[in-house]
């Protein structure tokens, strides 16, 4: 390059809505680079969306786009416009067509060099966001960046010399401490060209200039770095500059000095066992609608990852702005975009082959290695999401890319094949959240694609790992479900029937296995985030999710329900996280989300909102407790330890930090009330993962609940991690004396109320929703949805439990406003009544927060006056809470306030 110019500013629109580039008046004018929506073109829509944020000046159509050049000012052999990111795209000079181009993530590049030294010319660019050739998965979806129009970052005019070059590649090699250099040159067979390096990104120069000789067009070089060079990764992003100069024409790349690999089913990076900390990203922005081209903005949202111990990027059927590698770049984050495709790949000869869309995804993938594959950051590639068809036809694609480019992995996709997962030659590493229909990699599912995970059906402790379903002992020989080798298979929003393949039940990947979208723990909307929302998204979702409490009279429990259903999905995905990494034939997971997401039926999954704020639920430090390169773990089998019982519990060590803690003291405390006992180990080994010791801790008699915290710490470091403990009163029975206990309200029951008695009834309510103690899955509105075009069971869909526990009902129970274990056997023992309409005469002591989609009223335990006494309904199965310490424990707290009231 000679020199640029920038063409950002006013430039005339013409919106087309009938696309048919007839009568185009400009009759108005945009400031780009931006979007029609995010600059307010057009008609507003009074459109609410409840399954995604509504995108208010909505346009699909053409829009034209124009302003005048001048050829003159640039001193060039050769002239290109350059459009960083768009869709479909037609540029016209003076009205000369010169080409479509089509890519949603490359840049599009037009040769004007014809039109140098012509001065002033009309340049008319036509930007379609309809017909394209595929659906373009969260590129264009409006669950997350929306279907814009427009054109955003870089838009110049580039000028380059007589002799210059292109596609330029960069390999680093670690191990001779060399940089191959390939490249086209332009204007000339042969020539010479001058290499240097720069320390990025202060310029400073890392080593010396080194000319090299091109012939036959093509420039190949080894470039030796100076002796003390640095590598590249998440601990320490060392960036380096190649500056190509071929006779005053200069080109600039960033590169790193890093080998990505796999070894015995781990990830190595520069030699050294890393664990992939990953995280969804389908490019949420919701300010502006769009994922942002400037690299200040993609170093916020990635610092905030990093500081809850992020080191990976999943881009579901997406791929980012350069910026995006750049601030990964300098971050030190391993990224991995996809193909913007979520469907079924088809063969050539099989029906339903669909040439053009594949050709432009085969292309798509092509552009993407072009456009951003020096980066040290883009370390993996994967085919889509959830893909479906031929995996010799998905293999093949995967080949071709290998064939061109080997800086980086590649994957078949994230769950392809879902019940039914394989792997084939080509992948270098496996994403998938199960290995057959019941060898389940992640802690929870949906309804529609049970079985439901260990977090979801078992009661919280610290002791799942996912080594004994990775590394099976025999045969599982699980029954196959599917009927004439077809299987209905959740799909995006909705369900689609596919041809089930063959299930391997013995399939044991001998490749890094990465979980897939592990998580999914919802929270209830925070209203004040409305406000937030004041570019051209609203979230008339959550306006419509707010009207709907209000009209069932909750809106008032707003703030307790955000707060209460936050604290289950924390403790869930501590779980979720934990489960991860104690298992050591894992090599990663990918989670969705700490970041909520915007569609889909509205999933608000995160710990951090759609703008990556922080909720209030967790800070950054106490998640990186569970989710770091460095994790202390308590191993033990129950949240809830009876009173006088042997406590035990193993203390484990990962360690994917390049420093050493051989020698370090890992120290334990536990403490309740005002009383401590402590312990200590000295790690003793350098693995990555160190069983550091059992300790055994004699739990205090206690006659009611009591709070305990287990701490533990490596000393003079920030690994720390901590367990809230409840210890559990060992109540043998509960007496019954003295307390009126109906199953329904009898003539006895009446002639008690009459004389000013209260009664304990243990009703089966007809209208109830089952007890489930688990934070919903992603968000009920969606697969409740799914389930039923599926004809499966619905999910419960059920928020965490809000407690009124300034109540005298449960001074016998001592607990947390919100779900904690000790609630476990209850809340699974219970069924919760549907009050709706009928609860202003009621004090709900103990209630379960709905979805916001139904936003019913559940009780489980409440009393209202009735006669000139007072009811206690309690929603429990009696029998069932005599069988738990926790179940006796609540029900003597119940009896004795009954009795106490009586």
């Amino acid at each position: 390059m000679v020199g640029k110019i920038d063409l950002k500013g006013n430039w005339q629109l013409a919106l087309d809505h009938e696309c048919t580039g007839e009568n185009i008046f400009y009759n108005d004018n945009i400031f780009l680079p931006d979007t029609t929506s995010n600059a307010r073109k057009g008609k507003v829509s009074d459109d609410c969306h409840t399954g995604h944020l509504t995108d208010t000046y909505k346009f699909e159509g053409y829009a034209w786009y124009r302003r005048t050049i001048d050829t003159n000012a640039l001193k060039c052999s050769a002239l290109e416009l350059f459009l960083e990111r768009t869709r479909i795209t037609e540029v016209f000079v003076d009205g000369i067509s010169l080409g479509v181009q089509e890519s949603f993530c490359a840049p599009h590049i037009y040769d004007l060099t014809e039109f140098i030294g012509t001065g002033e010319r009309e340049l008319v660019i036509r930007v379609a966001n309809v017909g394209y050739k595929t659906g373009g998965g969260h590129m264009t979806s409006p669950d997350t960046q929306t279907n814009w129009n427009g054109i955003l970052g870089r838009i110049e005019l580039i000028g380059y010399g007589a002799v210059h070059c292109k596609d330029i590649s960069i390999t680093p090699d670690i191990h001779s401490g060399t940089v191959k250099v390939t490249a086209e040159a332009v204007g000339a067979e042969s020539g010479k060209a001058v290499i240097t390096v720069l320390n990025y990104p202060d310029g400073s120069e890392a080593g010396e200039s080194f000319e090299v000789s091109f012939s036959d067009g093509r420039l190949t070089a080894e470039y030796p770095m100076a002796e003390n060079y640095k590598l590249w990764s998440e601990h320490n992003p060392y960036l380096y500059e190649l500056v190509i100069d071929v006779d005053g024409d200069v080109s600039r790349h960033i590169f790193g000095m890093r080998e990505f690999r796999t070894s015995e089913g781990k990830f190595m990076v520069n030699g050294r066992e890393t664990f992939l900390r990953g995280k969804h990203d389908g490019m949420i922005f919701p300010k502006n609608s769009y994922a942002p081209c400037d690299i200040d903005e993609w170093l916020r949202v990635m610092m905030i990852s990093r500081s809850f111990g992020i080191n990976h990027y999943r881009f579901h059927t997406c791929c980012p702005p350069e910026a995006a590698f750049i601030a990964a770049d300098m971050l030190g984050i391993y990224m991995e975009p996809q193909l913007p495709f979520w469907g079924t790949v088809t063969a050539p000869d099989e029906d339903g082959y669909n040439a053009y869309e594949q050709e432009f995804l085969i292309s798509e993938g092509f552009a993407i290695l072009k456009a951003f594959g020096d980066h040290p950051s883009f370390c993996m590639m994967s085919m889509g999401n959830e893909l479906w068809g031929s995996k010799e036809r998905i293999n093949e694609i995967i080949g071709m890319y290998k064939k061109l480019d080997k800086r980086h992995l590649y994957t078949q996709g994230s769950n392809n094949f879902q019940w039914f997962p394989c792997v084939v030659e080509n992948d270098d590493f496996f994403v998938g959240v199960r290995l057959s229909k019941n060898r389940l990699l992640r802690g929870s599912y949906a309804m529609c694609d049970a079985p439901l995970g260990h977090i979801q059906m078992l009661k919280p402790s610290t002791v799942h790992s996912y080594d004994s379903i990775i590394k099976i002992a025999g045969s599982v020989h699980e029954e196959d479900n599917s009927a004439g080798g077809t299987v209905q298979i959740q799909f995006g929003t909705t369900m689609k029937t596919v041809s089930a393949s063959e299930s391997d039940d013995d399939f044991v990947p001998d490749i890094p296995i990465v979980t897939h979208e592990i998580g999914q723990y919802e929270t209830y909307p925070d209203f004040d985030e409305i406000e937030k929302y004041t570019g051209s998204l609203k979230a008339r979702n959550f306006e419509i999710f707010r009207e709907r409490l209000k009209n069932k009279g909750l809106l008032h429990l707003a703030k307790d329900y955000f707060y209460c259903s936050g604290q289950l999905a924390k403790a869930c995905y501590k779980e979720e996280l934990e489960s991860v990494f104690r298992s050591k034939l894992l090599a990663g997971f990918q989670i969705l989300d700490i970041q909520d997401f915007t569609g889909q039926g509205t999933a608000l999954v995160g710990m951090l909102d759609a703008f990556m704020d922080n909720k209030g639920i967790i800070t950054a430090e106490e998640w990186r407790e569970f989710c770091n390169d460095a994790v202390i773990l308590a191993v033990f089998e129950s949240y809830t330890p009876l009173s006088a019982s042997e406590f035990v519990f193993d203390i484990r060590l990962v360690n994917y930090r390049p420093v050493s803690l051989y020698g370090k003291k890992v120290i334990y405390r536990f403490e309740w009330e005002d009383k401590c006992c402590t312990g200590s180990a000295v790690i003793s080994d350098d693995s990555v993962y160190t069983d550091i010791c059992r300790s055994t801790i004699t739990m205090p008699y206690v006659d009611e609940i009591t709070s305990a915290v287990l701490t533990l710490e490596v000393e003079g470091t920030d690994i720390r991690n901590h367990y809230e403990i409840e210890i559990i009163p060992d109540l043998k029975e509960v007496g019954l004396e003295g307390v009126h206990i109906f199953r329904e309200l009898d003539s006895e029951a009446e002639r008690l109320l009459d004389e000013g008695r209260t009664v304990l009834l243990f009703n089966k309510p007809e209208n109830y929703v089952e007890g489930f103690y688990c934070q919903d899955f992603w968000c009920y509105p969606m697969f409740s949805s799914i389930s039923r075009m599926m004809e499966k069971p619905e999910p419960v869909g059920t928020m965490g439990l809000l407690n009124d526990v300034s109540h005298p009902a449960l001074k016998g129970f001592a607990c947390r406003k919100y779900s904690t274990p000790s609630w476990w056997d209850i809340v699974m023992s219970s069924r919760f009544e549907i009050l709706d309409g009928k609860a202003e005469d009621k004090r709900v002591i103990v209630r379960m927060i709905d979805n916001f989609e139904r936003n019913h009223d559940l009780a489980m335990l409440y009393e209202y006056n009735k006669s000139s006494g007072k009811v206690v309904v309690c929603t429990s199965d009696p029998d069932k809470l005599m069988k738990s310490n926790e179940g006796r424990v609540f029900l003597r707290s119940v009896v004795d306030y009954v009795r106490g009231v009586t």
